[in-house]
């Protein structure tokens, strides 16, 4: 099999890219090693930045989510029992972000490629790359038993932080950079009404809380826990004891507990590898980095690779100038490293941490005191909490 660019990866940067390269006339296959029914139904990430969202719709992929999408125009920021509203649209020009679930996004694309005629390879076994440096790289596989090649130009690694993209660059060709909390988040989706029709998120000595809505009838919800936690030692009742206690009692009231769908362990970690390119291999999404979950960036930070990636590819096919692609690493990295600035800053802001003790836990009240009563700090964090403009 020939094509233009060989993609690595069926998540949503993966399809976006296949998605962006279709629309400027440059052939794509994109090689995935689930099926599509694990994509389509993996929970993930739901805030989409308004960036994110004005190209799934400029590029055709937003009708739906402008149907069932949940604008927020604010969030709230809770500590010392009592919440403060931060005007996100008001303080960043009007933008706002989306609350839309990450394999809905995922769906959308899957089913614009295939009604294209796109090729997605699902269930592909024993995924490889091969001659990455050299003027004609490859992917080879295997489906339904028998061995298959690609052969390509380009190769992106949309696969993910344990894919074997970054992992098929030779040693010392990276430099990473890698931080990993020593606590992380348990996570559950239920079937409950939202505490708040807006984020909140909960600072609390008790450790961070996330009250978030999915929909108008299911609730996405999370508790800071030990790094090491298991999961199975968190009942239902615990669960809902500890929101209680973590969102406080003036707002109790709003939460009202119902069957849980879904439980799980979300570790928190903040990685960067350098350059984002090896050859004629372009990483993007978490094959290159992974953010903290606090700011929501991490699906609003891959969508962001893939469109640098897409529109120094079409400067490459159509006008023949590699300028855009030797670039791409340095033009990402820029985006990448004020994101991670960005996530790192609200991860420390929010949670309990063992060390610092008291005095730790009252700078941060003053930090978040602060943030609230400054509109010079308010829009700051709002501009970059909806999303910083896109770099070409």
């Amino acid at each position: 099999m020939r094509t233009q660019v060989a993609i690595v990866g069926a998540g949503p940067a993966g399809l976006m890219l296949s998605h962006l390269l279709h629309l400027r006339g440059i052939s794509s296959v994109v090689v995935e090693n689930q099926s599509r029914g694990h994509i389509e139904q993996r929970i993930r990430a739901g805030v989409l930045e308004q960036g994110t969202v004005d190209l799934l719709i400029e590029s055709g992929v937003g009708d739906r989510l402008r149907r069932e999408g949940l604008v927020h125009h604010g969030l709230e920021l809770r500590f010392g029992g009592r919440g403060h509203r931060i005007d996100l649209s008001g303080l960043a020009g009007g933008r706002s972000i989306t609350v839309y679930a990450q394999q809905e996004v995922v769906k959308d694309l899957i089913s614009a490629r295939l009604a294209a005629g796109g090729d997605i390879v699902f269930e592909a076994q024993g995924v490889s790359l091969h001659d990455i440096s050299g003027p004609a790289p490859r992917v080879r596989y295997r489906k339904d038993e028998v061995a298959r090649e690609i052969e390509c130009d380009f190769i992106a690694g949309c696969d993910g932080f344990h894919g074997i993209c970054r992992a098929s660059i030779p040693p010392g060709a990276l430099t990473a950079y890698d931080h990993v909390y020593p606590f992380a988040w348990l996570g559950i989706l239920a079937e409950a009404p939202p505490v708040s029709p807006e984020l909140i998120y909960c600072h609390h000595d008790r450790g961070f809380a996330l009250f978030a809505l999915r929909t108008p009838r299911l609730s996405r919800l999370y508790l800071q826990c030990r790094a090491d936690e298991d999961p199975a030692s968190w009942p239902e009742e615990r669960i809902w004891d500890e929101l209680r206690k973590r969102l406080g009692e003036n707002g109790n009231a709003a939460l009202q507990p119902g069957p849980m769908l879904q439980k799980g362990l979300t570790g928190m970690r903040s990685f960067v590898v350098e350059p984002m390119r090896q050859g004629r291999l372009f990483l993007a999404g978490d094959a290159a980095h992974i953010v903290p979950a606090t700011g929501a960036k991490g699906l609003n930070l891959a969508i962001a690779d893939v469109r640098v990636l897409a529109i120094a590819l079409e400067r490459h096919y159509r006008h023949g100038a590699p300028d855009a692609l030797e670039r791409y690493s340095d033009t990402c990295l820029r985006r990448v490293w004020r994101v991670q600035r960005f996530s790192a800053w609200m991860t420390s802001l929010l949670h309990l941490h063992e060390e610092g003790g008291k005095m730790r836990q009252r700078l941060q009240i003053a930090e978040l005191d602060y943030l609230t009563r400054s509109r010079a700090a308010a829009t700051a964090f709002a501009e970059n909490y909806v999303g910083l403009p896109f770099d070409d």
